[in-house]
């Protein structure tokens, strides 16, 4: 397949050479400026396409070898010489980013299956919210009986909310498969009780806070709309259910609280059952790994950088207090699927071929809750599972934002071990720089332990907690190297793409690992609207990337040359939009008098044109073969990629326009997702329109191919065809109808709840049609211009 793919790609690169060869040589149109636009047009896809092609001819697909890492690494006595790993989840509203998804998300990660005094999770919530804080109490103290539910009956997936509700289960794997009916039943009512608490959580606090307030009246200034804590006796630092002054989103004192201390390193059974407890862990690890609450402090006047802002202070706040030298992130929605990805990724870490060099393993991003055809492209195949294969034969996927492993010292701006100079001061002076990375002198004092993998016991905390609170302000970043070249990139809104960037052009590599089952899944937005809003928000920040000092074309010698050219073309594919506009508009050109062509001889220009195509199709089969996705995923690949330059490319576009006069630009709106329920709920998203002016533009290009279609039907009956000039005609109406069938799942998404019957589609569209060509023989009579007919090629 590979060897096909490279010929057919070959092929098609010998025929646009010679296509365009002959265009120069035949400069002959019924208008030249659409002439140069289209040859413009044509030249830009030819090379784009060019530039994709070759990152994908030397894919390498990673297999995680976790037998062997465990033959190596696990002892036999139970204990571990597997590496220490700190995990961020990062959520920030819990309206937007539904409590449940985040817990759940939190109960999979304690309950892994990696040696529990080997990881910490840190959870930021970037809202103080005392929702998340309440919320985690809540998860920690469920997971005193999910996490040895889980290790007694090796239960996958290991978030209940999909575990409990999973429709097909593999084989028992546990070690008590007599107990398993009633531990399970017990433990699902135990799952149901949490999530009703979780759900009046809300609630609970509001009535708590109010009957608080009214109890300390007295003192109506400080206490008339705080919110209080489940003591009664404290008011949260935080964010208030009512805002006041010091205690409202983006103006709040920096919280940090250890949920779960640092377990021993020896194994603690848990209880045999009895009657106040009926599950027996008697013989089941009860441990429970370390887990933080973080709140950063946000004050006015600062711009606290978003998500990218949060994990820098992650980042700070667990170097001081476990400091493990691999990193893994996660967004508030997503949750471990498969208990051994964190091993897998370890696996390509410790590589002794490669694993110094790798500053990050990605993961593809898996989603549920995505409707059974993948309206809106929400699994992205065609980028996960061949663009990004591609590129792990060169330097390495880009990192795409969660379900990422790191090498904490890549992300302090260290050298990979190929690219350090081999005198160690030299090293260090080339690189590091004063001030660099703030102030805490307990911070540097941390990074040479972070650089050493091998470390497989965690050094005890004796930072105190000014420091800690020092690392969690908003002034220590001032003046520093924090946003630029050590952490998270920041100013960018795809921040993910540019921290990879970044470390690419560093000399690092990365990798790509798929795994069955997945190893992480999430939810997607599966509402068209905030689909649209989601896709405006990459294509932007790739144009951002694209015109800042993080542009491919600046990088050094230390990026590989064919892992440039991928990240141009990952960060100019908005650009596409001007030329493919200008396709749209030609349809127009059917209201317009007489016969029309863009090139002559027409011919030999139609079977150019024909062969191209034909290429591009046998080699778009090809290449989901050895992707080993289905002709459905390059089908919705083909059809968003044509709906994006539409609305949302377009509107990408202006924003880099306006930044570039020195104004703010477009806002991107972030993701909400909504929590749901059965099958029946989880789709009504599907079916909810939102009107809003990204939506107009794809509206007026499918009226224009519409009325295009209608034009010419009515030209046939008023100037009475042969059949010869329909079958001319038909050559020009095949681009019109192309056009509708790749922004048909647009048009379902505009109809709302109509679309469950698409059939109604197809009335609407040939109505439409036959109104348009009664319109225009209607016309034909009054306005004589009209009758002399047109051909567009």
């Amino acid at each position: 397949l590979f060897l096909i793919f490279g010929l057919l790609t070959l092929v098609r690169v010998i025929v646009v050479i010679l296509f365009f060869t002959w265009r120069m040589r035949h400069r002959d149109s019924d208008a030249m400026w659409l002439w140069w636009i289209s040859v413009v047009g044509d030249l830009w896809f030819g090379v784009t396409w060019l530039l994709n092609q070759i990152t994908k001819l030397r894919p390498r697909k990673c297999v995680p070898s976790i037998s062997v890492l465990r033959d190596h690494l696990d002892q036999p006595d139970g204990g571990s010489d597997l590496p220490l790993l700190d995990v961020f989840i990062n959520t920030v509203d819990p309206v937007d980013e539904p409590m449940l998804y985040t817990m759940n998300s939190i109960l999979s990660i304690l309950a892994t299956d990696y040696p529990v005094e080997k990881y910490a999770t840190y959870f930021s919530d970037d809202g103080g919210s005392l929702v998340h804080y309440e919320g985690l109490q809540l998860a920690a103290e469920f997971a005193a009986s999910w996490v040895p539910f889980c290790r007694k009956h090796c239960v996958e997936p290991r978030a209940p909310e999909s575990y409990f509700w999973a429709k097909m289960r593999g084989e028992y794997a546990g070690s008590a498969p007599k107990e398993f009916l009633d531990d399970h039943r017990r433990m699902r009512a135990a799952y149901e009780e949490f999530k009703a608490r979780l759900d009046g959580l809300s609630a609970a606090i509001e009535q708590r806070s109010e009957a608080c307030n009214r109890a300390n009246g007295k003192d109506k200034e400080e206490c008339a709309n705080a919110t209080w804590m489940a003591d009664g006796s404290t008011q949260w630092q935080g964010t208030w259910i009512k805002p006041a002054k010091g205690h409202r989103k983006g103006h709040h004192p920096a919280i940090l609280q250890v949920m779960l201390d640092q377990p021993s390193k020896d194994p603690e059974l848990g209880m045999a059952a009895s009657s106040d407890h009926p599950l027996d862990f008697s013989a089941v690890d009860a441990r429970l790994p370390m887990l933080v609450y973080i709140a950063r402090e946000k004050r006015p006047g600062y711009d606290h950088q978003k998500k990218a802002g949060a994990m820098n202070v992650q980042l700070r706040v667990s170097a001081l207090l476990s400091n493990a030298p691999f990193i893994i992130n996660f967004d508030g929605d997503h949750y471990v699927n498969n208990s051994q990805a964190f091993r897998a990724a370890i696996c390509f870490m410790l590589d002794p071929r490669d694993g110094a060099d790798t500053a990050f393993v990605q993961f593809p991003q898996r989603f549920d809750d995505v409707d059974p055809t993948d309206r809106y492209c929400n699994h992205n195949r065609m980028f996960f599972d061949a663009t990004l294969l591609g590129l792990n034969g060169i330097q390495g996927p880009s990192f795409v934002g969660t379900g990422c492993m790191f090498r904490r010292v890549a992300l302090y701006s260290a050298d990979p071990p190929r690219w350090r100079p081999d005198d160690a001061k030299e090293a260090k002076a080339s690189r590091y720089r004063p001030n660099m990375f703030g102030k805490s002198t307990s911070f540097i004092n941390s990074m040479p332990a972070a650089a050493n993998q091998e470390r497989s016991v965690p050094s005890p905390a004796t930072v105190g907690e000014a420091e800690l609170a020092d690392a969690m302000t908003c002034a220590y970043e001032d003046g520093t190297e924090w946003g630029n070249d050590v952490g998270w990139v920041y100013n960018i809104a795809t921040e993910d793409v540019v921290t990879g960037f970044r470390l690419h052009r560093t000399g690092w590599r990365s990798t790509y690992c798929a795994m069955e089952p997945d190893a992480f899944r999430g939810t997607a937005p599966i509402n068209l609207t905030e689909r649209l809003y989601q896709i405006l928000r990459w294509s932007g920040g790739s144009l951002e990337m694209f015109f800042s000092r993080f542009c491919p074309l600046l990088a050094g010698r230390r990026l590989h040359p064919m892992q440039r050219v991928a990240y141009i073309n990952m960060t100019t594919y908005p650009v596409s939009t001007f030329f493919i506009c200008m396709y749209y508009l030609y349809p127009v050109m059917w209201l317009f008098q007489g016969e029309f062509y863009i090139q002559r001889p027409f011919q030999t220009f139609a079977l150019f044109v024909v062969v191209i195509i034909a290429t591009v199709e046998l080699i778009g089969m090809v290449e989901i073969r050895w992707a080993g996705l289905t002709l459905l995923d390059w089908v919705r690949n083909e059809q968003f990629y044509i709906i994006g330059t539409t609305g949302v490319y377009p509107m990408a576009m202006l924003h880099i326009l306006l930044r570039s006069l020195g104004i703010k630009g477009v806002s991107f709106k972030l993701t909400a997702k909504k929590l749901t329920g059965g099958a029946r709920e989880r789709l009504a998203e599907l079916y909810d329109v939102q009107w809003v002016p990204l939506l107009v533009p794809t509206v007026v290009v499918m009226a224009v191919n519409v009325a295009a279609i209608g034009a010419a039907a009515g030209k046939a009956i008023v100037e009475r065809w042969s059949a010869a000039q329909v079958a001319g005609a038909a050559s020009g109406l095949v681009f019109n109808v192309w056009m509708l069938l790749l922004l048909y799942p647009f048009a379902l998404g505009i109809m709302g709840r109509w679309s469950k019957r698409p059939y109604i589609l197809f009335i609407v569209l040939v109505t439409a049609v036959a109104a348009t060509a009664s319109m225009y023989v209607a016309l034909a009579g009054s306005l004589p211009y009209l009758h002399s007919g047109i051909k567009l090629v």
